[in-house]
């Protein structure tokens, strides 16, 4: 099983850190764009530095390379997560434009009707957010909002931040035991 991976220049990059860090751990072969504003974004919010992150993964690209396997059609993958997806990513994406790596691969996923998970981040949301968000759900696309429940009474950062790494490996249907699920006796 092969996932490519994209972590786009919105709020929220530790959620496609840990993602990757959480694949590696499973063995899973993972594709990595991250794109230049996310290397800021990096920066700002984590003390991960960008070649930290492109080590978690098992091949790094550059948002500008469309020579990389995954922007092929013929290339197989399981799928696509885009954790965070900023709301330019998701316009590009729902609007078929395939001007970056990161896109284009999206793209490829949705032509193939492979499994591409937007975990969008952004609030609140204006019209054309959720416009964009309709039209990548017509075109095949799962939008996971990057919304954690508390049911499960997290205690950290990170507690919240699996409870949405764990709803993105159940999307691509990966086991995975890393947030509380939702029981009858809650």
């Amino acid at each position: 099983m092969e996932i490519t991976v994209g972590i786009s220049g919105a709020s929220g990059v530790r959620y496609g850190i840990r993602l990757l860090e959480i694949l590696a751990e499973k063995g899973i072969r993972t594709h990595l764009i991250l794109t230049d504003a996310a290397k800021q974004i990096m920066e700002i919010e984590t003390d991960y530095k960008p070649s930290d992150v492109e080590k978690l993964a098992t091949c790094s690209y550059s948002q500008k390379d469309f020579s990389a396997p995954i922007a092929s059609g013929s290339y197989r993958t399981a799928g696509m997560v885009i954790a965070p997806c900023s709301m330019k990513t998701l316009g590009a994406v729902a609007n078929g434009v395939s001007d970056t790596l990161l896109t284009r691969a999206a793209d490829v996923c949705l032509k193939e009707e492979k499994k591409l998970i937007l975990m969008t981040r952004e609030t609140p949301l204006n019209l054309i957010h959720l416009e964009n968000m309709v039209r990548a759900k017509k075109a095949g696309a799962s939008i996971l909002p990057a919304c954690p429940g508390f049911y499960s009474r997290p205690k950290t950062l990170e507690d919240l931040v699996d409870i949405m790494v764990g709803r993105a490996l159940d999307l691509l249907g990966i086991e995975n035991d890393i947030y509380e699920r939702w029981s009858e006796g809650k």
